[in-house]
This record gives C-alpha cells, sequence and structure tokens, in this order.
C-alpha cells in the first residue's frame, strides 16, 4: 500500500511500517528489509501490533547524516553506522 503524504500530515510518536517508511522517503519493502538486516530500528510491540517509534527513526537518520558527511568511502550510510555486512 502506497502511502500519500500531505504537507499537513504530522506524524504520531509511534507508526506502522508503511507510515516510518514513508517518513524515511523509502518504500515499505526496503524499509522492512533494513530493519532485518538491522539497519533500522526495531519495532515496538503493542498489544501484538508493531510500531516504530519516530524519535528512534530520526536519531537513526541523523546517524547516517553524520557518518555521510564525515565519510568519503562512498559506502551505504547504513552500512557505515551500523557495520552492516552484505
Amino acid at each position: 500500500m502506497a502511502v500519500k503524504l500531505r504537507d499537513t500530515l504530522i506524524y504520531a510518536r509511534g507508526m506502522r511500517a508503511d507510515y516510518a517508511a514513508a517518513y524515511l522517503g523509502m518504500g515499505k519493502t526496503k524499509f522492512l528489509e533494513l530493519v532485518d538486516k538491522g539497519a533500522m530500528p526495531r519495532p515496538v510491540v503493542i498489544d501484538g501490533i508493531k510500531v516504530w517509534d519516530r524519535l528512534d527513526l530520526d536519531a537513526t537518520f541523523d546517524a547516517a547524516k553524520e557518518a555521510t558527511e564525515e565519510s568519503q568511502s562512498g559506502r551505504n550510510s547504513f552500512d557505515t553506522i551500523l557495520k552492516v555486512v552484505k
């Protein structure tokens, strides 16, 4: 399911996978792949519902941004930060 974003959309603290992915500007499939690899935070499970903490997503994005700015290696910033081996 593609999520259509509007300028007026306010994100909740906890987001389901489709909104968490859209929040980071990627598709749900890629987002869940990165979660499985450990490059994205794990969800919080509330009464059987998986939700991602927006603050955890922000922290991961900020760390990737810093690594991108510091790194000249050309590697994917998530790989650099979390040392994910492909």
